[in-house]
């Protein structure tokens, strides 16, 4: 917050060599591993805000699921759901995922499905790896409206299920006063409420597909454990509506993703691993400024959980982070190289297979990354948080640090009581002693950073800039 006393002469504590030639260099390669660890801690990506986050965007989709009385079940996925990113950091994906609509694979028996239930079956035929087309197999008696309406006519006499029907005739119930819905954005559709809190909200299906769980839990790994591994199997996929870029069923095909597997395997990284993640996600933010997901958040997940598996638990830890860095890198540069990533899940699926990554941007990027690689430790130096960290003094540093971990505790807080003092009726009460506690706290802590940005000579903004500000 404060840019009092900085230290400009700092980052030389950092080696400028690429690659470690002597025991002198591991240790400054260690050293600087461990401090960076420390640093991402105070930014707000140590191991208790991040379960703290998950815990609370857990709970939120399990309100939001219990105000919909069943017809549907909401999933906060992406990093919100991973715990990852700070309140106002990223958008909130939301994942809605219809209950009235199973997806089976070929072989599956669709007899164990009540009545009410539609069920369709998956055609993977002439689609691209992890994507499919769908046939309905036997409609519902419950069917809504917005699904009846998205089938059409395969050529054959049958029916599919169209995507971009689909998404198409979603309602807009949930479109409330202050809510700006944005065009759609593959299969999401965005929208910004009060002009700073983006969503980004799926609405998906359920995929029963034991085949492809099978196959990827049957793979020899280091990582994760058995039970992790089984408990993802029994969290299934879903289908969300999008096609295969340039395929000539794009219209009607469905991608196959896990969510919520991918939300616990993500979880059980370790804390060097989980660190790693970030440093790569601050490194497409702050160094590739991919301009339209060329290269996104969800490619970098990738690379981490296949180091994960291909590589033994203990040799992750805080000395070997930048290590590990170096990397990934190295496996980003290979992978925009070939122009090949296997999807951790479907290795079969190519992710870099419709990036659309233009030559120039390739070779830029590869150039860059190839120049990241020869600075050694010193390439964290390019992420602006943390050269800001270095040069700040540790003491004013922790202080901010802590009001800011706090302030976002308090806020996930407040997200959730929100939600429970709505009733049925769409009445708010302002009443409630929880919130009206919650509130109170947090205005006072952000009281302390003005009163102390104020005594230190900073600029001091209002309160919902503070607020604002301290959350991104």
């Amino acid at each position: 917050m404060a840019e009092s006393g900085t230290r400009p002469d700092e980052p030389e504590r950092f080696p400028r060599q690429g690659n470690m030639s002597s025991k002198q260099d591991l240790i400054q390669w260690e050293n600087t591993s461990v401090e960076t660890c420390t640093i991402l801690s105070w930014l707000g990506y140590g191991q208790e805000i991040i379960q703290a986050r998950r815990d609370a965007y857990r709970e939120l989709g399990k309100l939001l699921t219990a105000q919909v009385c069943g017809k549907a079940t909401l999933i906060i996925a992406g990093s919100k759901g991973e715990g990852l990113s700070s309140f106002l950091e990223s958008d909130v994906d939301q994942m809605v995922v219809n209950n009235r609509v199973f997806c089976l694979e070929d072989d599956v028996k669709s007899s164990a499905f009540p009545g009410e239930i539609t069920v369709l079956r998956s055609l993977s035929r002439r689609s691209y790896h992890g994507h499919c087309r769908l046939l309905l197999e036997r409609r519902g008696t419950t069917i809504h409206r917005h699904v009846d309406d998205a089938f059409c006519d395969d050529g054959y006499g049958r029916e599919l299920l169209s995507s971009d029907l689909y998404v198409n005739n979603c309602p807009n119930a949930d479109l409330r006063e202050g809510m700006v819905r944005h065009e759609r954005a593959g299969p999401s559709i965005p929208s910004t409420w009060h002009g700073h809190f983006h969503h980004d909200k799926v609405h998906a299906l359920h995929y029963y597909c034991p085949n492809i769980l099978s196959k990827w839990a049957a793979r020899p790994r280091h990582w994760p454990p058995t039970e992790v591994v089984q408990y993802v199997v029994s969290l299934g996929a879903f289908l969300t509506p999008v096609g295969f870029k340039g395929s000539e069923y794009q219209h009607v095909e469905w991608r196959v993703c896990f969510n919520a597997g991918e939300i616990e395997l993500i979880s059980n990284l370790n804390d060097t691993q989980t660190k790693l993640y970030v440093l790569l996600k601050m490194i497409k933010n702050d160094v590739l400024h991919p301009r339209k997901k060329e290269v996104s958040s969800y490619t970098l997940k990738n690379i981490v959980l296949w180091m994960a598996e291909n590589n033994p638990q203990a040799s992750f830890h805080k000395k070997s982070i930048l290590q590990w860095l170096h990397k990934a890198l190295d496996v980003l540069r290979v992978a925009l190289v070939t122009l090949e990533l296997p999807y951790y899940m479907i290795p079969e699926r190519n992710l870099m297979a419709t990036s659309g990554l233009d030559e120039e941007q390739q070779r830029t990027w590869i150039s860059t990354i190839t120049d990241m690689l020869n600075e050694g430790p010193r390439v964290i130096l390019r992420l602006p948080k943390i050269r800001q960290c270095i040069v700040a003094h540790p003491e004013p540093l922790r202080w901010y640090s802590g009001r800011r971990i706090e302030l976002e505790l308090l806020r996930l807080m407040r997200m959730n009581r929100v939600v429970i003092c709505w009733d049925e009726n769409g009445e708010f009460d302002y009443t409630d002693a929880i919130l009206q506690a919650i509130e109170r706290r947090m205005h006072k802590v952000i009281t302390d950073v003005r009163m102390r940005m104020r005594m230190e000579g900073s600029r001091v903004f209002n309160a919902d800039d503070i607020d604002f500000r301290i959350l991104m």
